[in-house]
């Protein structure tokens, strides 16, 4: 095996994000992943060898990805192939696989399928959901007639057995829309939990993207809703990942203020943030669960990030906020360089510098037209970043 690497911030790699689809089945305006899939999309057999190689290199937490993860085919194929990395024992010189965890939007989670995905070996569930009224989830997930493009996969076609969304010209019905996706995003839960997944055990979180012109009246809601159904509910700071979702700093409520807000509602305690990890945590002083922030905008975590992102078509991101990426292919194709990419791989996490959110923090200029300048150039790809830890 070789050494795990530090970056030349002396931060190991730990997390891997890989995406198995660029596209989704909504169109929330915060993200706006793909209506297609890019070429060159990477086979089963490749990711699990690059999951594999990454695990060789200190990786020991895999989230799945997307756009919607539940959209791709292989997806419990490859969450059973990867049982062999999860069965090796402490302190194998190869490295471990310690969890595998899932983000969605739920829309497609049945009951079925969440057993299934259990079955295979997934510990963990993150769904998304951004409001708890159905005005204020089309709205966010992009249903509205000029809340977002029309995907491939548009809300009409969100699975069978389902509420019927409508369609691309059914523009005097988005509330209606919204509630359907709504009880599909709470039917999700009760399928997650009775599959198995524990809120308690932290195995089901739900994810609320908030945005100061968008949801920030969901926020007591969206909280009141995770306490009644016993789920940590994460607040997550609108950021500005991709260069298309036309992000607005105005639009940014801190996780300070959006914390403070539900605990002058409800007192809360704080817990701190792991290292490592992407939330700092609350609990309610009354016992009602537990609150989770991210704050990448108003309080950057860059100094402890051990991720590493890989899309659906094998370039690899050493910071979320990267403009390129590593085209990992000529390792892949046409025959299979274990070495080559191990030391890649390898490369890639040595060389890197990325600090993306301090720098944006310590350069962010206010003027008077409430523009700001950043450091840098922003990533020119998207993917549901919002929806994984």
């Amino acid at each position: 095996m070789a050494q795990a690497p530090l970056d030349r911030h002396n931060r190991p790699l730990g997390v891997l994000r890989l995406s198995l689809t660029a596209r989704c089945n909504l169109a929330c305006p915060y993200c706006l992943p793909d209506g297609q899939e890019p070429p060159g999309l990477l086979t089963l057999a490749e990711r699990l060898l690059l999951v594999e190689t990454v695990v060789d290199l200190g990786v020991h937490t895999l989230r799945l990805t997307g756009g919607e993860p539940l959209l791709h085919p292989d997806l419990e194929a490859l969450i059973r192939a990867l049982a062999p990395l999860r069965q090796r024992p402490k302190g194998d010189r190869r490295g471990r696989l310690r969890q595998i965890a899932l983000t969605s939007n739920g829309t497609l989670l049945s009951l079925e399928r969440a057993r299934a995905l259990r079955q295979a070996g997934l510990e963990r569930i993150t769904l998304s959901l951004d409001g708890a009224d159905g005005a204020s989830v089309a709205r966010m997930a992009g249903l509205a007639p000029s809340a977002g493009r029309p995907t491939t996969e548009g809300p009409a076609a969100l699975g069978p057995g389902g509420a019927e969304l409508g369609t691309e010209d059914d523009t005097n019905n988005t509330s209606a829309r919204g509630e359907a996706l709504l009880a599909r995003v709470l039917a999700a839960i009760d399928h997650a939990r009775a599959a198995g997944f524990d809120p308690a055990a932290g195995e089901l979180k739900l994810n609320a993207v908030i945005t100061r012109h968008g949801n920030a009246d969901q926020l007591l809601p969206l909280a009141a809703l995770a306490r009644e159904r016993g789920l940590e509910l994460r607040l997550i700071e609108y950021m500005d990942v991709g260069n298309r979702n036309g992000w607005d700093p105005a639009q940014v409520i801190s996780a300070q203020e959006m914390v403070a807000r539900i605990g002058a509602r409800w007192p809360l305690e704080p817990l701190g943030r792991d290292c490592h990890g992407t939330a700092s945590r609350w609990r309610y002083r009354d016992g009602g669960g537990l609150l989770a922030a991210i704050a990448s905008i108003s309080a950057p975590f860059c100094g402890d990030c051990n991720r590493l992102r890989i899309t659906a078509d094998g370039l690899a991101y050493s910071c979320l906020f990267a403009a390129s990426g590593t085209d990992l292919r000529p390792w892949l194709r046409p025959r299979v360089d274990r070495d080559g990419l191990l030391e890649a791989l390898g490369a890639l996490w040595q060389q890197r510098t990325d600090r993306y959110s301090e720098e944006r923090s310590l350069t962010i200029t206010a003027t008077t037209s409430g523009s700001m300048a950043t450091p840098g150039s922003m990533a020119n790809h998207a993917e549901m970043a919002y929806l994984g830890g």
